[in-house]
């Protein structure tokens, strides 16, 4: 049985929902469905060269790759490369050419240091560090059980602030690419990030196909979002939130958690089964408010790093 590797035709049914299997055997704290791969093929900003990639073997999609340069960040020259190869298709060659090709490109394209996540496990680990990448830093997926968990008593509101959804902003949702803009400066990682193109943001984000408008719930005070969390639903039983933050000047007030816990409920009350996230593991406090709302860790990632000569 040979295994090739090749680009990823979104277009096509089955290439579509090859990946989005995979990505779901492998990563199952993620949610992905056949159109958020094709959402994500088709509206990712062309700065970053963005290219998915499969490995088929006999027909059979069982491996994975997305690769691009992060275009957002301030730093040029990083490329990024996350591949997974079914669980049960492992040992045959998949990863190992999907690194071959995803790194050929993106040194084509002039990246001088590679990023790649990697679970927290020793045959991961033990990959990655054959193929010349060192361990950076690491995050948490967090999981909690919505059907038969216990949720916290919604807190008091405070005065002076309002909750609203991200449906209230359908019209103009610029206040909410503001929001979003702000609080990413802050999120930890090996990676700064800034956005600056609203139309861009417009496209992979407001119009993402796993945005739940209705379950992302926005604090407001003095007639402006200042707080907010982003719920992903699958179309299915299962939950996610994509970020959760509040802008220097109002944190400290909980309004984070007051945007969490009415989202969590209300997931619940729309049948919502299953919620997951995801926290960097140097970000104590939201780590911390998740805990409080009974989420419980799952498994861990590291970011790897590989500097081409």
């Amino acid at each position: 049985m040979t295994v090739l590797v090749r680009d990823l035709r979104p277009d096509v049914p089955a290439d579509a929902e090859g990946f989005a299997r995979v990505r779901r055997l492998a990563l199952p704290y993620i949610l992905f469905t056949p159109d958020s791969v094709r959402h994500t093929a088709a509206h990712v900003h062309p700065a970053a060269r963005f290219r998915p990639l499969v490995a088929e073997e006999d027909g059979e999609i069982i491996g994975t790759a997305q690769v691009h340069l992060i275009h957002d960040s301030p730093e040029p020259g990083q490329g990024a490369l996350n591949i997974y190869v079914r669980p049960d298709r492992t040992g045959r060659g998949a990863g190992r050419l999907l690194a071959r090709v995803a790194e050929e490109y993106l040194a084509e394209l002039g990246a001088t240091r590679l990023l790649a996540w990697a679970l927290d496990e020793p045959a991961n680990r033990a990959f990655a560090e054959r193929h010349g990448y060192r361990p950076g830093r690491s995050a948490h997926f967090l999981r909690l059980d919505l059907a038969h968990g216990t949720l916290p008593p919604l807190p008091e509101t405070p005065s002076g602030v309002e909750l609203r959804t991200a449906a209230d902003f359908a019209a103009d949702p610029r206040p909410l690419f503001e929001l979003d803009a702000e609080t990413v400066l802050d999120e930890p990682g090996d990676v700064d990030t800034e956005f600056t193109d609203y139309d861009a943001w417009v496209e992979e984000v407001w119009h993402h196909p796993l945005l739940n408008r209705e379950l992302t719930v926005v604090v407001c005070a003095d007639g402006r979002p200042v707080a907010f969390t982003v719920a992903y639903t699958d179309g299915g039983t299962r939950y996610s939130t994509a970020m959760t933050g509040t802008v220097r000047a109002h944190r400290g007030r909980g309004l984070a958690k007051l945007a969490k816990i009415h989202s969590l409920r209300r997931a619940r009350a729309a049948g919502l089964t299953e919620a997951f996230t995801g926290n960097d593991t140097g970000n104590g406090p939201m780590i911390a408010i998740n805990k409080r709302l009974g989420y419980a860790f799952c498994a861990r990632e590291v970011r790897y790093i590989r500097a081409l000569d």
